[in-house]
Parts: C-alpha cells; sequence; structure tokens
C-alpha cells in the first residue's frame, strides 16, 4: 500500500475528485494548505498597498491506494490537475506500512 499526497490548485480540486473517484478509491482527505515553490509568492494589493504574499493557498489532498492503483490514480491526479502553468502542484508518495479500520479493526488494504 502506498499513501498518494498531492499538492494542487484549489479551483482544481473538483475535478481531481471525480478522477480519483472514476479508479475505484473510495476516499481522499482533504486539507487546505499555504505554500510556495517555484511561483515565490505574489504581489496582491489590500486597500490601496501592495504587499508580497509570500504563500500561496493550495489543497492537499491524501489517498490510501492499494499497490496495483498507485499510477493509475497518480495518472489521474496528473492529468487532471495539469494546467501547464507555475503552480500546478506536486505527487508524493509515500510507503504505508499498515491500515486499520477503528469500527471494525481490519487492517491493510481491507481497510482501505
Amino acid at each position: 500500500m502506498k499513501l498518494v499526497s498531492a499538492i494542487i490548485k484549489t479551483f482544481k480540486l473538483d475535478a481531481v475528485k471525480d478522477a480519483v473517484l472514476k479508479t475505484g478509491i473510495q476516499g481522499i482527505t482533504v486539507k487546505e494548505v499555504m505554500g510556495f515553490g517555484n511561483q515565490k509568492g505574489h504581489i496582491e494589493t489590500y486597500r490601496g498597498q501592495s504587499y508580497e504574499a509570500r504563500f500561496i493557498p493550495k489543497v492537499k489532498i491524501d489517498i490510501a491506494v492499494p499497490d496495483d492503483k498507485v499510477d493509475e490514480v497518480v495518472d489521474a491526479i496528473r492529468m487532471t490537475a495539469h494546467t501547464g502553468e507555475l503552480g500546478d502542484g506536486k505527487v508524493f508518495i509515500y510507503p504505508l506500512e499498515d491500515v486499520i479500520r477503528i469500527r471494525t479493526g481490519e487492517h491493510g488494504e481491507d481497510a482501505i
């Protein structure tokens, strides 16, 4: 099993969620996050004052994925979140040692 984490543009969340669900994955976790990469922030104006916004709002999704679905899920995220502009985001893949469903006590892929 793997934990697929993706940081994407906020307006792409619904499309990415729909694409991931079409792969047969049953659930995702979503968090609002702030950060920057190559974009290095941007200039905003508030009440006539310009200032540099160093952190840009993004969305982070976490998905527990069986090994045989990792490539399909990553491709779904990549293709759907892609705009071709700076700040499209990143996908991280981590090994997932175990998952336990609290309600039933199931372990491993049965729990996801």
